[in-house]
């Protein structure tokens, strides 16, 4: 029902309450609710019968009004709900949801990809520190080993 504004949604559920307790309007009640402007009650009466909320009783063209329009349970309990002005609102607060779950959703995505970045200067920073201390290590082998030649060659000659 997004192809309402709010006053026409405020004129159909003015329409619904107007059918008062036969449940019913006639073609002189409509015309007098709408100020004897035939199309504009024409279209609010489709609008109504496509929702499925009144029944037509009476019709006689396609485009005149019924000479009679009967609430359907349905109407009534619609209307009870808040009407088509409720849905109307429900309809303007979505996009808010929406655009604030879109809002949350972009911020975390956007700490999301900071932590990542984070994240991974801080692997390239370990992987540098690993490098030193595998090159550290290293050179304490090759000093071990270079030790032990040294120890091996002086216990060797003082043999001699």
């Amino acid at each position: 029902m997004t192809d309402l504004n709010e006053y026409e949604c405020g004129m159909l559920d003015a329409m619904l309450e107007a059918f008062g307790i036969p449940d019913s309007l006639t073609r002189f009640q409509l015309l007098e609710l709408f100020d004897q402007d035939e199309a504009t009650a024409f279209i609010m009466v489709q609008v109504l019968a496509r929702e499925e909320l009144v029944a037509e009783a009476g019709k006689h063209g396609d485009f005149e009004l019924p000479e009679k329009l009967v609430l359907k349970p349905k109407g009534e309990k619609f209307l009870q709900e808040g009407g088509f002005t409720r849905r109307y609102w429900l309809a303007q607060e979505k996009p808010v949801e929406v655009g604030g779950t879109l809002h949350k959703l972009q911020q975390q995505n956007m700490r999301l990809q900071n932590l990542k970045l984070s994240n991974e200067m801080e692997i390239a920073e370990l992987a540098k520190v690993i490098n030193q201390l595998k090159v550290r290590q290293y050179i304490w082998w090759g000093i071990v080993i270079i030790a032990f030649l040294i120890g091996y060659l002086i216990g060797h000659l003082h043999k001699h």
